[in-house]
């Protein structure tokens, strides 16, 4: 006969290897708002500023502010009355009553105050940009999946510098063409810090894209060859995916740092003032000489910035040939297969255990 405590140690396993939604039962009235309660609060008891007035004196501002307050909590626990708990006390669940007062319930305040109608679109627009964020993040274990990720950095490191080692030769005959060639410095030299971080970012999400698009394939196989227990539902293939996805970034994080590093350092060597002039590329807003066995090195915003591109550009390569590649696929799936088939089988297990002992999990 199962237990309440052993239902509850697996569900903590699941929990901390960022996998939540193999818990039964798991939903987001219970498992996902009530869990971000502290931060849900904090954040709709801050938004009493929004009563505020830059064009106000500071007592009138701090009248507003405590009247917003005031607000606040009497909605709330108005709502606590309506709902049947008592008007000071935490909500249990965040249903959607509670979700729809923290979204609209701040954002009435400026209207009320000033008359600021735009501004509570704003605030709803904020509030409702923040309920979507939690239920992402902690529905589907990214928190836990980073906090897995730290805990096993170690590791996790030994194998991207293992894997960037491997990768290193054909990695630098793809980088190195376009690191020789003046028309990349000139493209990135040129390009303002904010655009070389946009590329950056379009390129993970581009990446991160096709791996959420190839990954379900993986996933399936991964499930076929354990054989343990029901088929996963839609939400739990994703939930393993998105773990997934987050392991791979760590991968092609220091796969693309190693690739930028090095690029730097083969830059300060071979790139010398004379081949910037060469090519007609400036140094950039900040650079510095040194002197190495009397050899002049540069040290430049250019070079940092041909470095990051050529890195962005490795480590989108990178990430596509893990899964499309045979000997990368191989190697980064081979690594996580083994957590999964055993976090399959303790799923199998927790599925009997629930059904044999009590009839829901720890909430």
């Amino acid at each position: 006969m199962g237990t309440t405590a052993e239902l509850e140690r697996y569900e903590q396993r699941f929990r901390r290897a960022g996998l939540p939604l193999f818990i039964e039962d798991f939903s987001p009235t219970h498992d996902i708002f009530t869990r971000a309660a502290p931060l849900l609060v904090l954040v709709f008891l801050a938004e009493m500023l929004g009563a505020t007035s830059l064009e106000w004196h500071w007592w009138q501002n701090l009248l507003a502010a405590i009247g917003g307050l005031v607000a606040l909590i009497a909605g709330f626990g108005l709502l606590n009355g309506l709902r049947g708990r008592p008007f000071g006390s935490l909500p249990t669940r965040f249903g959607t009553p509670e979700l729809a007062v923290f979204v609209f319930l701040p954002a009435l305040l400026p209207v009320v105050t000033q008359g600021q109608v735009k501004q509570f679109f704003g605030v709803a627009f904020g509030n409702l940009l923040l309920v979507g964020l939690v239920y992402v993040v902690v529905g589907y274990g990214f928190i836990a999946t980073v906090v897995w990720g730290v805990r096993q950095l170690a590791r996790e490191l030994a194998n991207s510098v293992a894997s960037f080692v491997r990768a290193l030769p054909l990695l630098l005959v793809f980088s190195l063409v376009l690191f020789m060639t003046a028309d990349m410095w000139q493209v990135f030299a040129w390009m303002p810090a904010a655009f070389i971080v946009f590329s950056v970012i379009a390129f993970t999400l581009l990446s991160t894209v096709f791996l959420l698009i190839r990954l379900p394939l993986e996933v399936d196989a991964i499930e076929r060859t354990a054989g343990s227990g029901p088929p996963l539902s839609r939400s739990q293939r994703f939930n393993v995916s998105v773990s997934l996805v987050i392991r791979q970034w760590m991968q092609v994080l220091v796969v693309s740092a190693g690739v930028g590093l090095f690029f730097i350092a083969f830059g300060m060597l071979a790139i010398s003032e004379h081949i910037y002039r060469q090519w007609g590329v400036d140094a950039g807003s900040w650079s510095y000489h040194v002197e190495l066995l009397n050899h002049p090195l540069v040290l430049s915003a250019s070079l940092i910035k041909v470095a990051v591109g050529i890195a962005n550009f490795t480590g989108l390569y990178y990430s596509i040939a893990l899964l499309t590649d045979s000997t990368y696929r191989t190697e980064f799936l081979d690594h996580v297969s083994n957590e999964l088939r055993e976090l399959f089988t303790a799923r199998a297990e927790y599925l009997e255990l629930r059904r044999t002992g009590p009839s829901a999990g720890v909430r």
